[in-house]
């Protein structure tokens, strides 16, 4: 199995360092790293259009190599699926991020990002994440332990070579700081964002910078969510597809007439 490894925090992240060697004792495995070449934390699905990207092969302490990128994690995955390492990688793995990404934050993460870009192009697709060693739920924080989560990404992809997920469906795992208490399949919970707007200066030419971002967010308790689980010490599993239609007011939104609403545009421009 070829496994592109990458992530959002930048390739000498020791997140993504962790992964690599779990993964690299996997028999049979090759293991090639695509990934920032600095922090590009919640850039989500962005994508560089208007530059040219930048990339340099970077040797590790173990004699292995990798490509960092001027580009997001998105990029990454593209590099890969493109040719950049002339062949096409059979599984994604993203992280092990320095962090959480529980909840409404997979939206804004690009470590799940690089994920949906795999299941976006038929690749299998892997998101994984470490709560903080405080436990706290939010974002802040630079202290972690990854040996727990690198030996869990060793066991899912090992088991992910005798049977896959669904098609375009990715898996979104959070472990909690500590020693887990046990391990949970359990859907996306809801965060509570506590933003604020914060002024910290103003020039005398009228110019304001703001803080709008930073503090502790909440959630909404409740069992079988991908929040609860982690609050309570548990590893969180969450599969995860890219299909955002809401196919339940499909039907609702047919009874809304658009044939005579564009019936009567048509009769108020002409």
């Amino acid at each position: 199995m070829r496994i592109l490894l990458t992530n959002d925090d930048g390739i000498a992240a020791p997140g993504l360092q962790a992964a690599r060697r779990a993964l690299l004792e996997i028999e049979g495995v090759t293991i090639d790293v695509i990934a920032p070449d600095s922090n590009r934390s919640a850039t989500a699905r962005s994508i560089t259009t208007r530059s040219p990207l930048e990339v340099q092969e970077i040797r590790f302490d173990d004699g292995h190599s990798g490509f960092a990128t001027s580009g997001t994690p998105v990029d990454c995955v593209r590099f890969a699926q493109l040719g950049l390492l002339g062949g096409r990688p059979e599984l994604i793995v993203s992280g092990i991020n320095h962090g959480a990404n529980l909840g409404d934050d997979i939206t804004y993460s690009g470590t799940v990002a690089a994920a949906f870009e795999g299941i976006v192009l038929g690749i299998p697709a892997v998101a994984l994440s470490q709560q903080r060693i405080d436990r706290g739920m939010g974002y802040g924080g630079e202290e972690f332990d990854f040996t727990v989560a690198a030996a869990f990404a060793r066991q899912l992809v090992e088991r992910l070579r005798e049977e896959p997920m669904p098609e375009a469906t990715l898996i979104n795992v959070n472990v909690p700081a500590g020693e887990p208490t046990g391990a949970e399949v359990t859907r996306l919970g809801k965060r509570i964002y506590n933003d604020k707007l914060r002024l910290l200066e103003e020039s005398d030419e009228g110019r304001r910078r703001y803080e709008i971002y930073g503090w502790t967010p909440s959630f909404e308790e409740g069992e079988g969510t991908d929040l609860n689980a982690v609050a309570e010490g548990r590893i969180a599993v969450t599969p995860i597809h890219f299909d955002l239609t809401d196919h339940s007011g499909i039907e609702a939104l047919k009874g809304w007439g658009f044939e005579r609403m564009l019936t009567a545009s048509a009769s108020s421009t002409a």
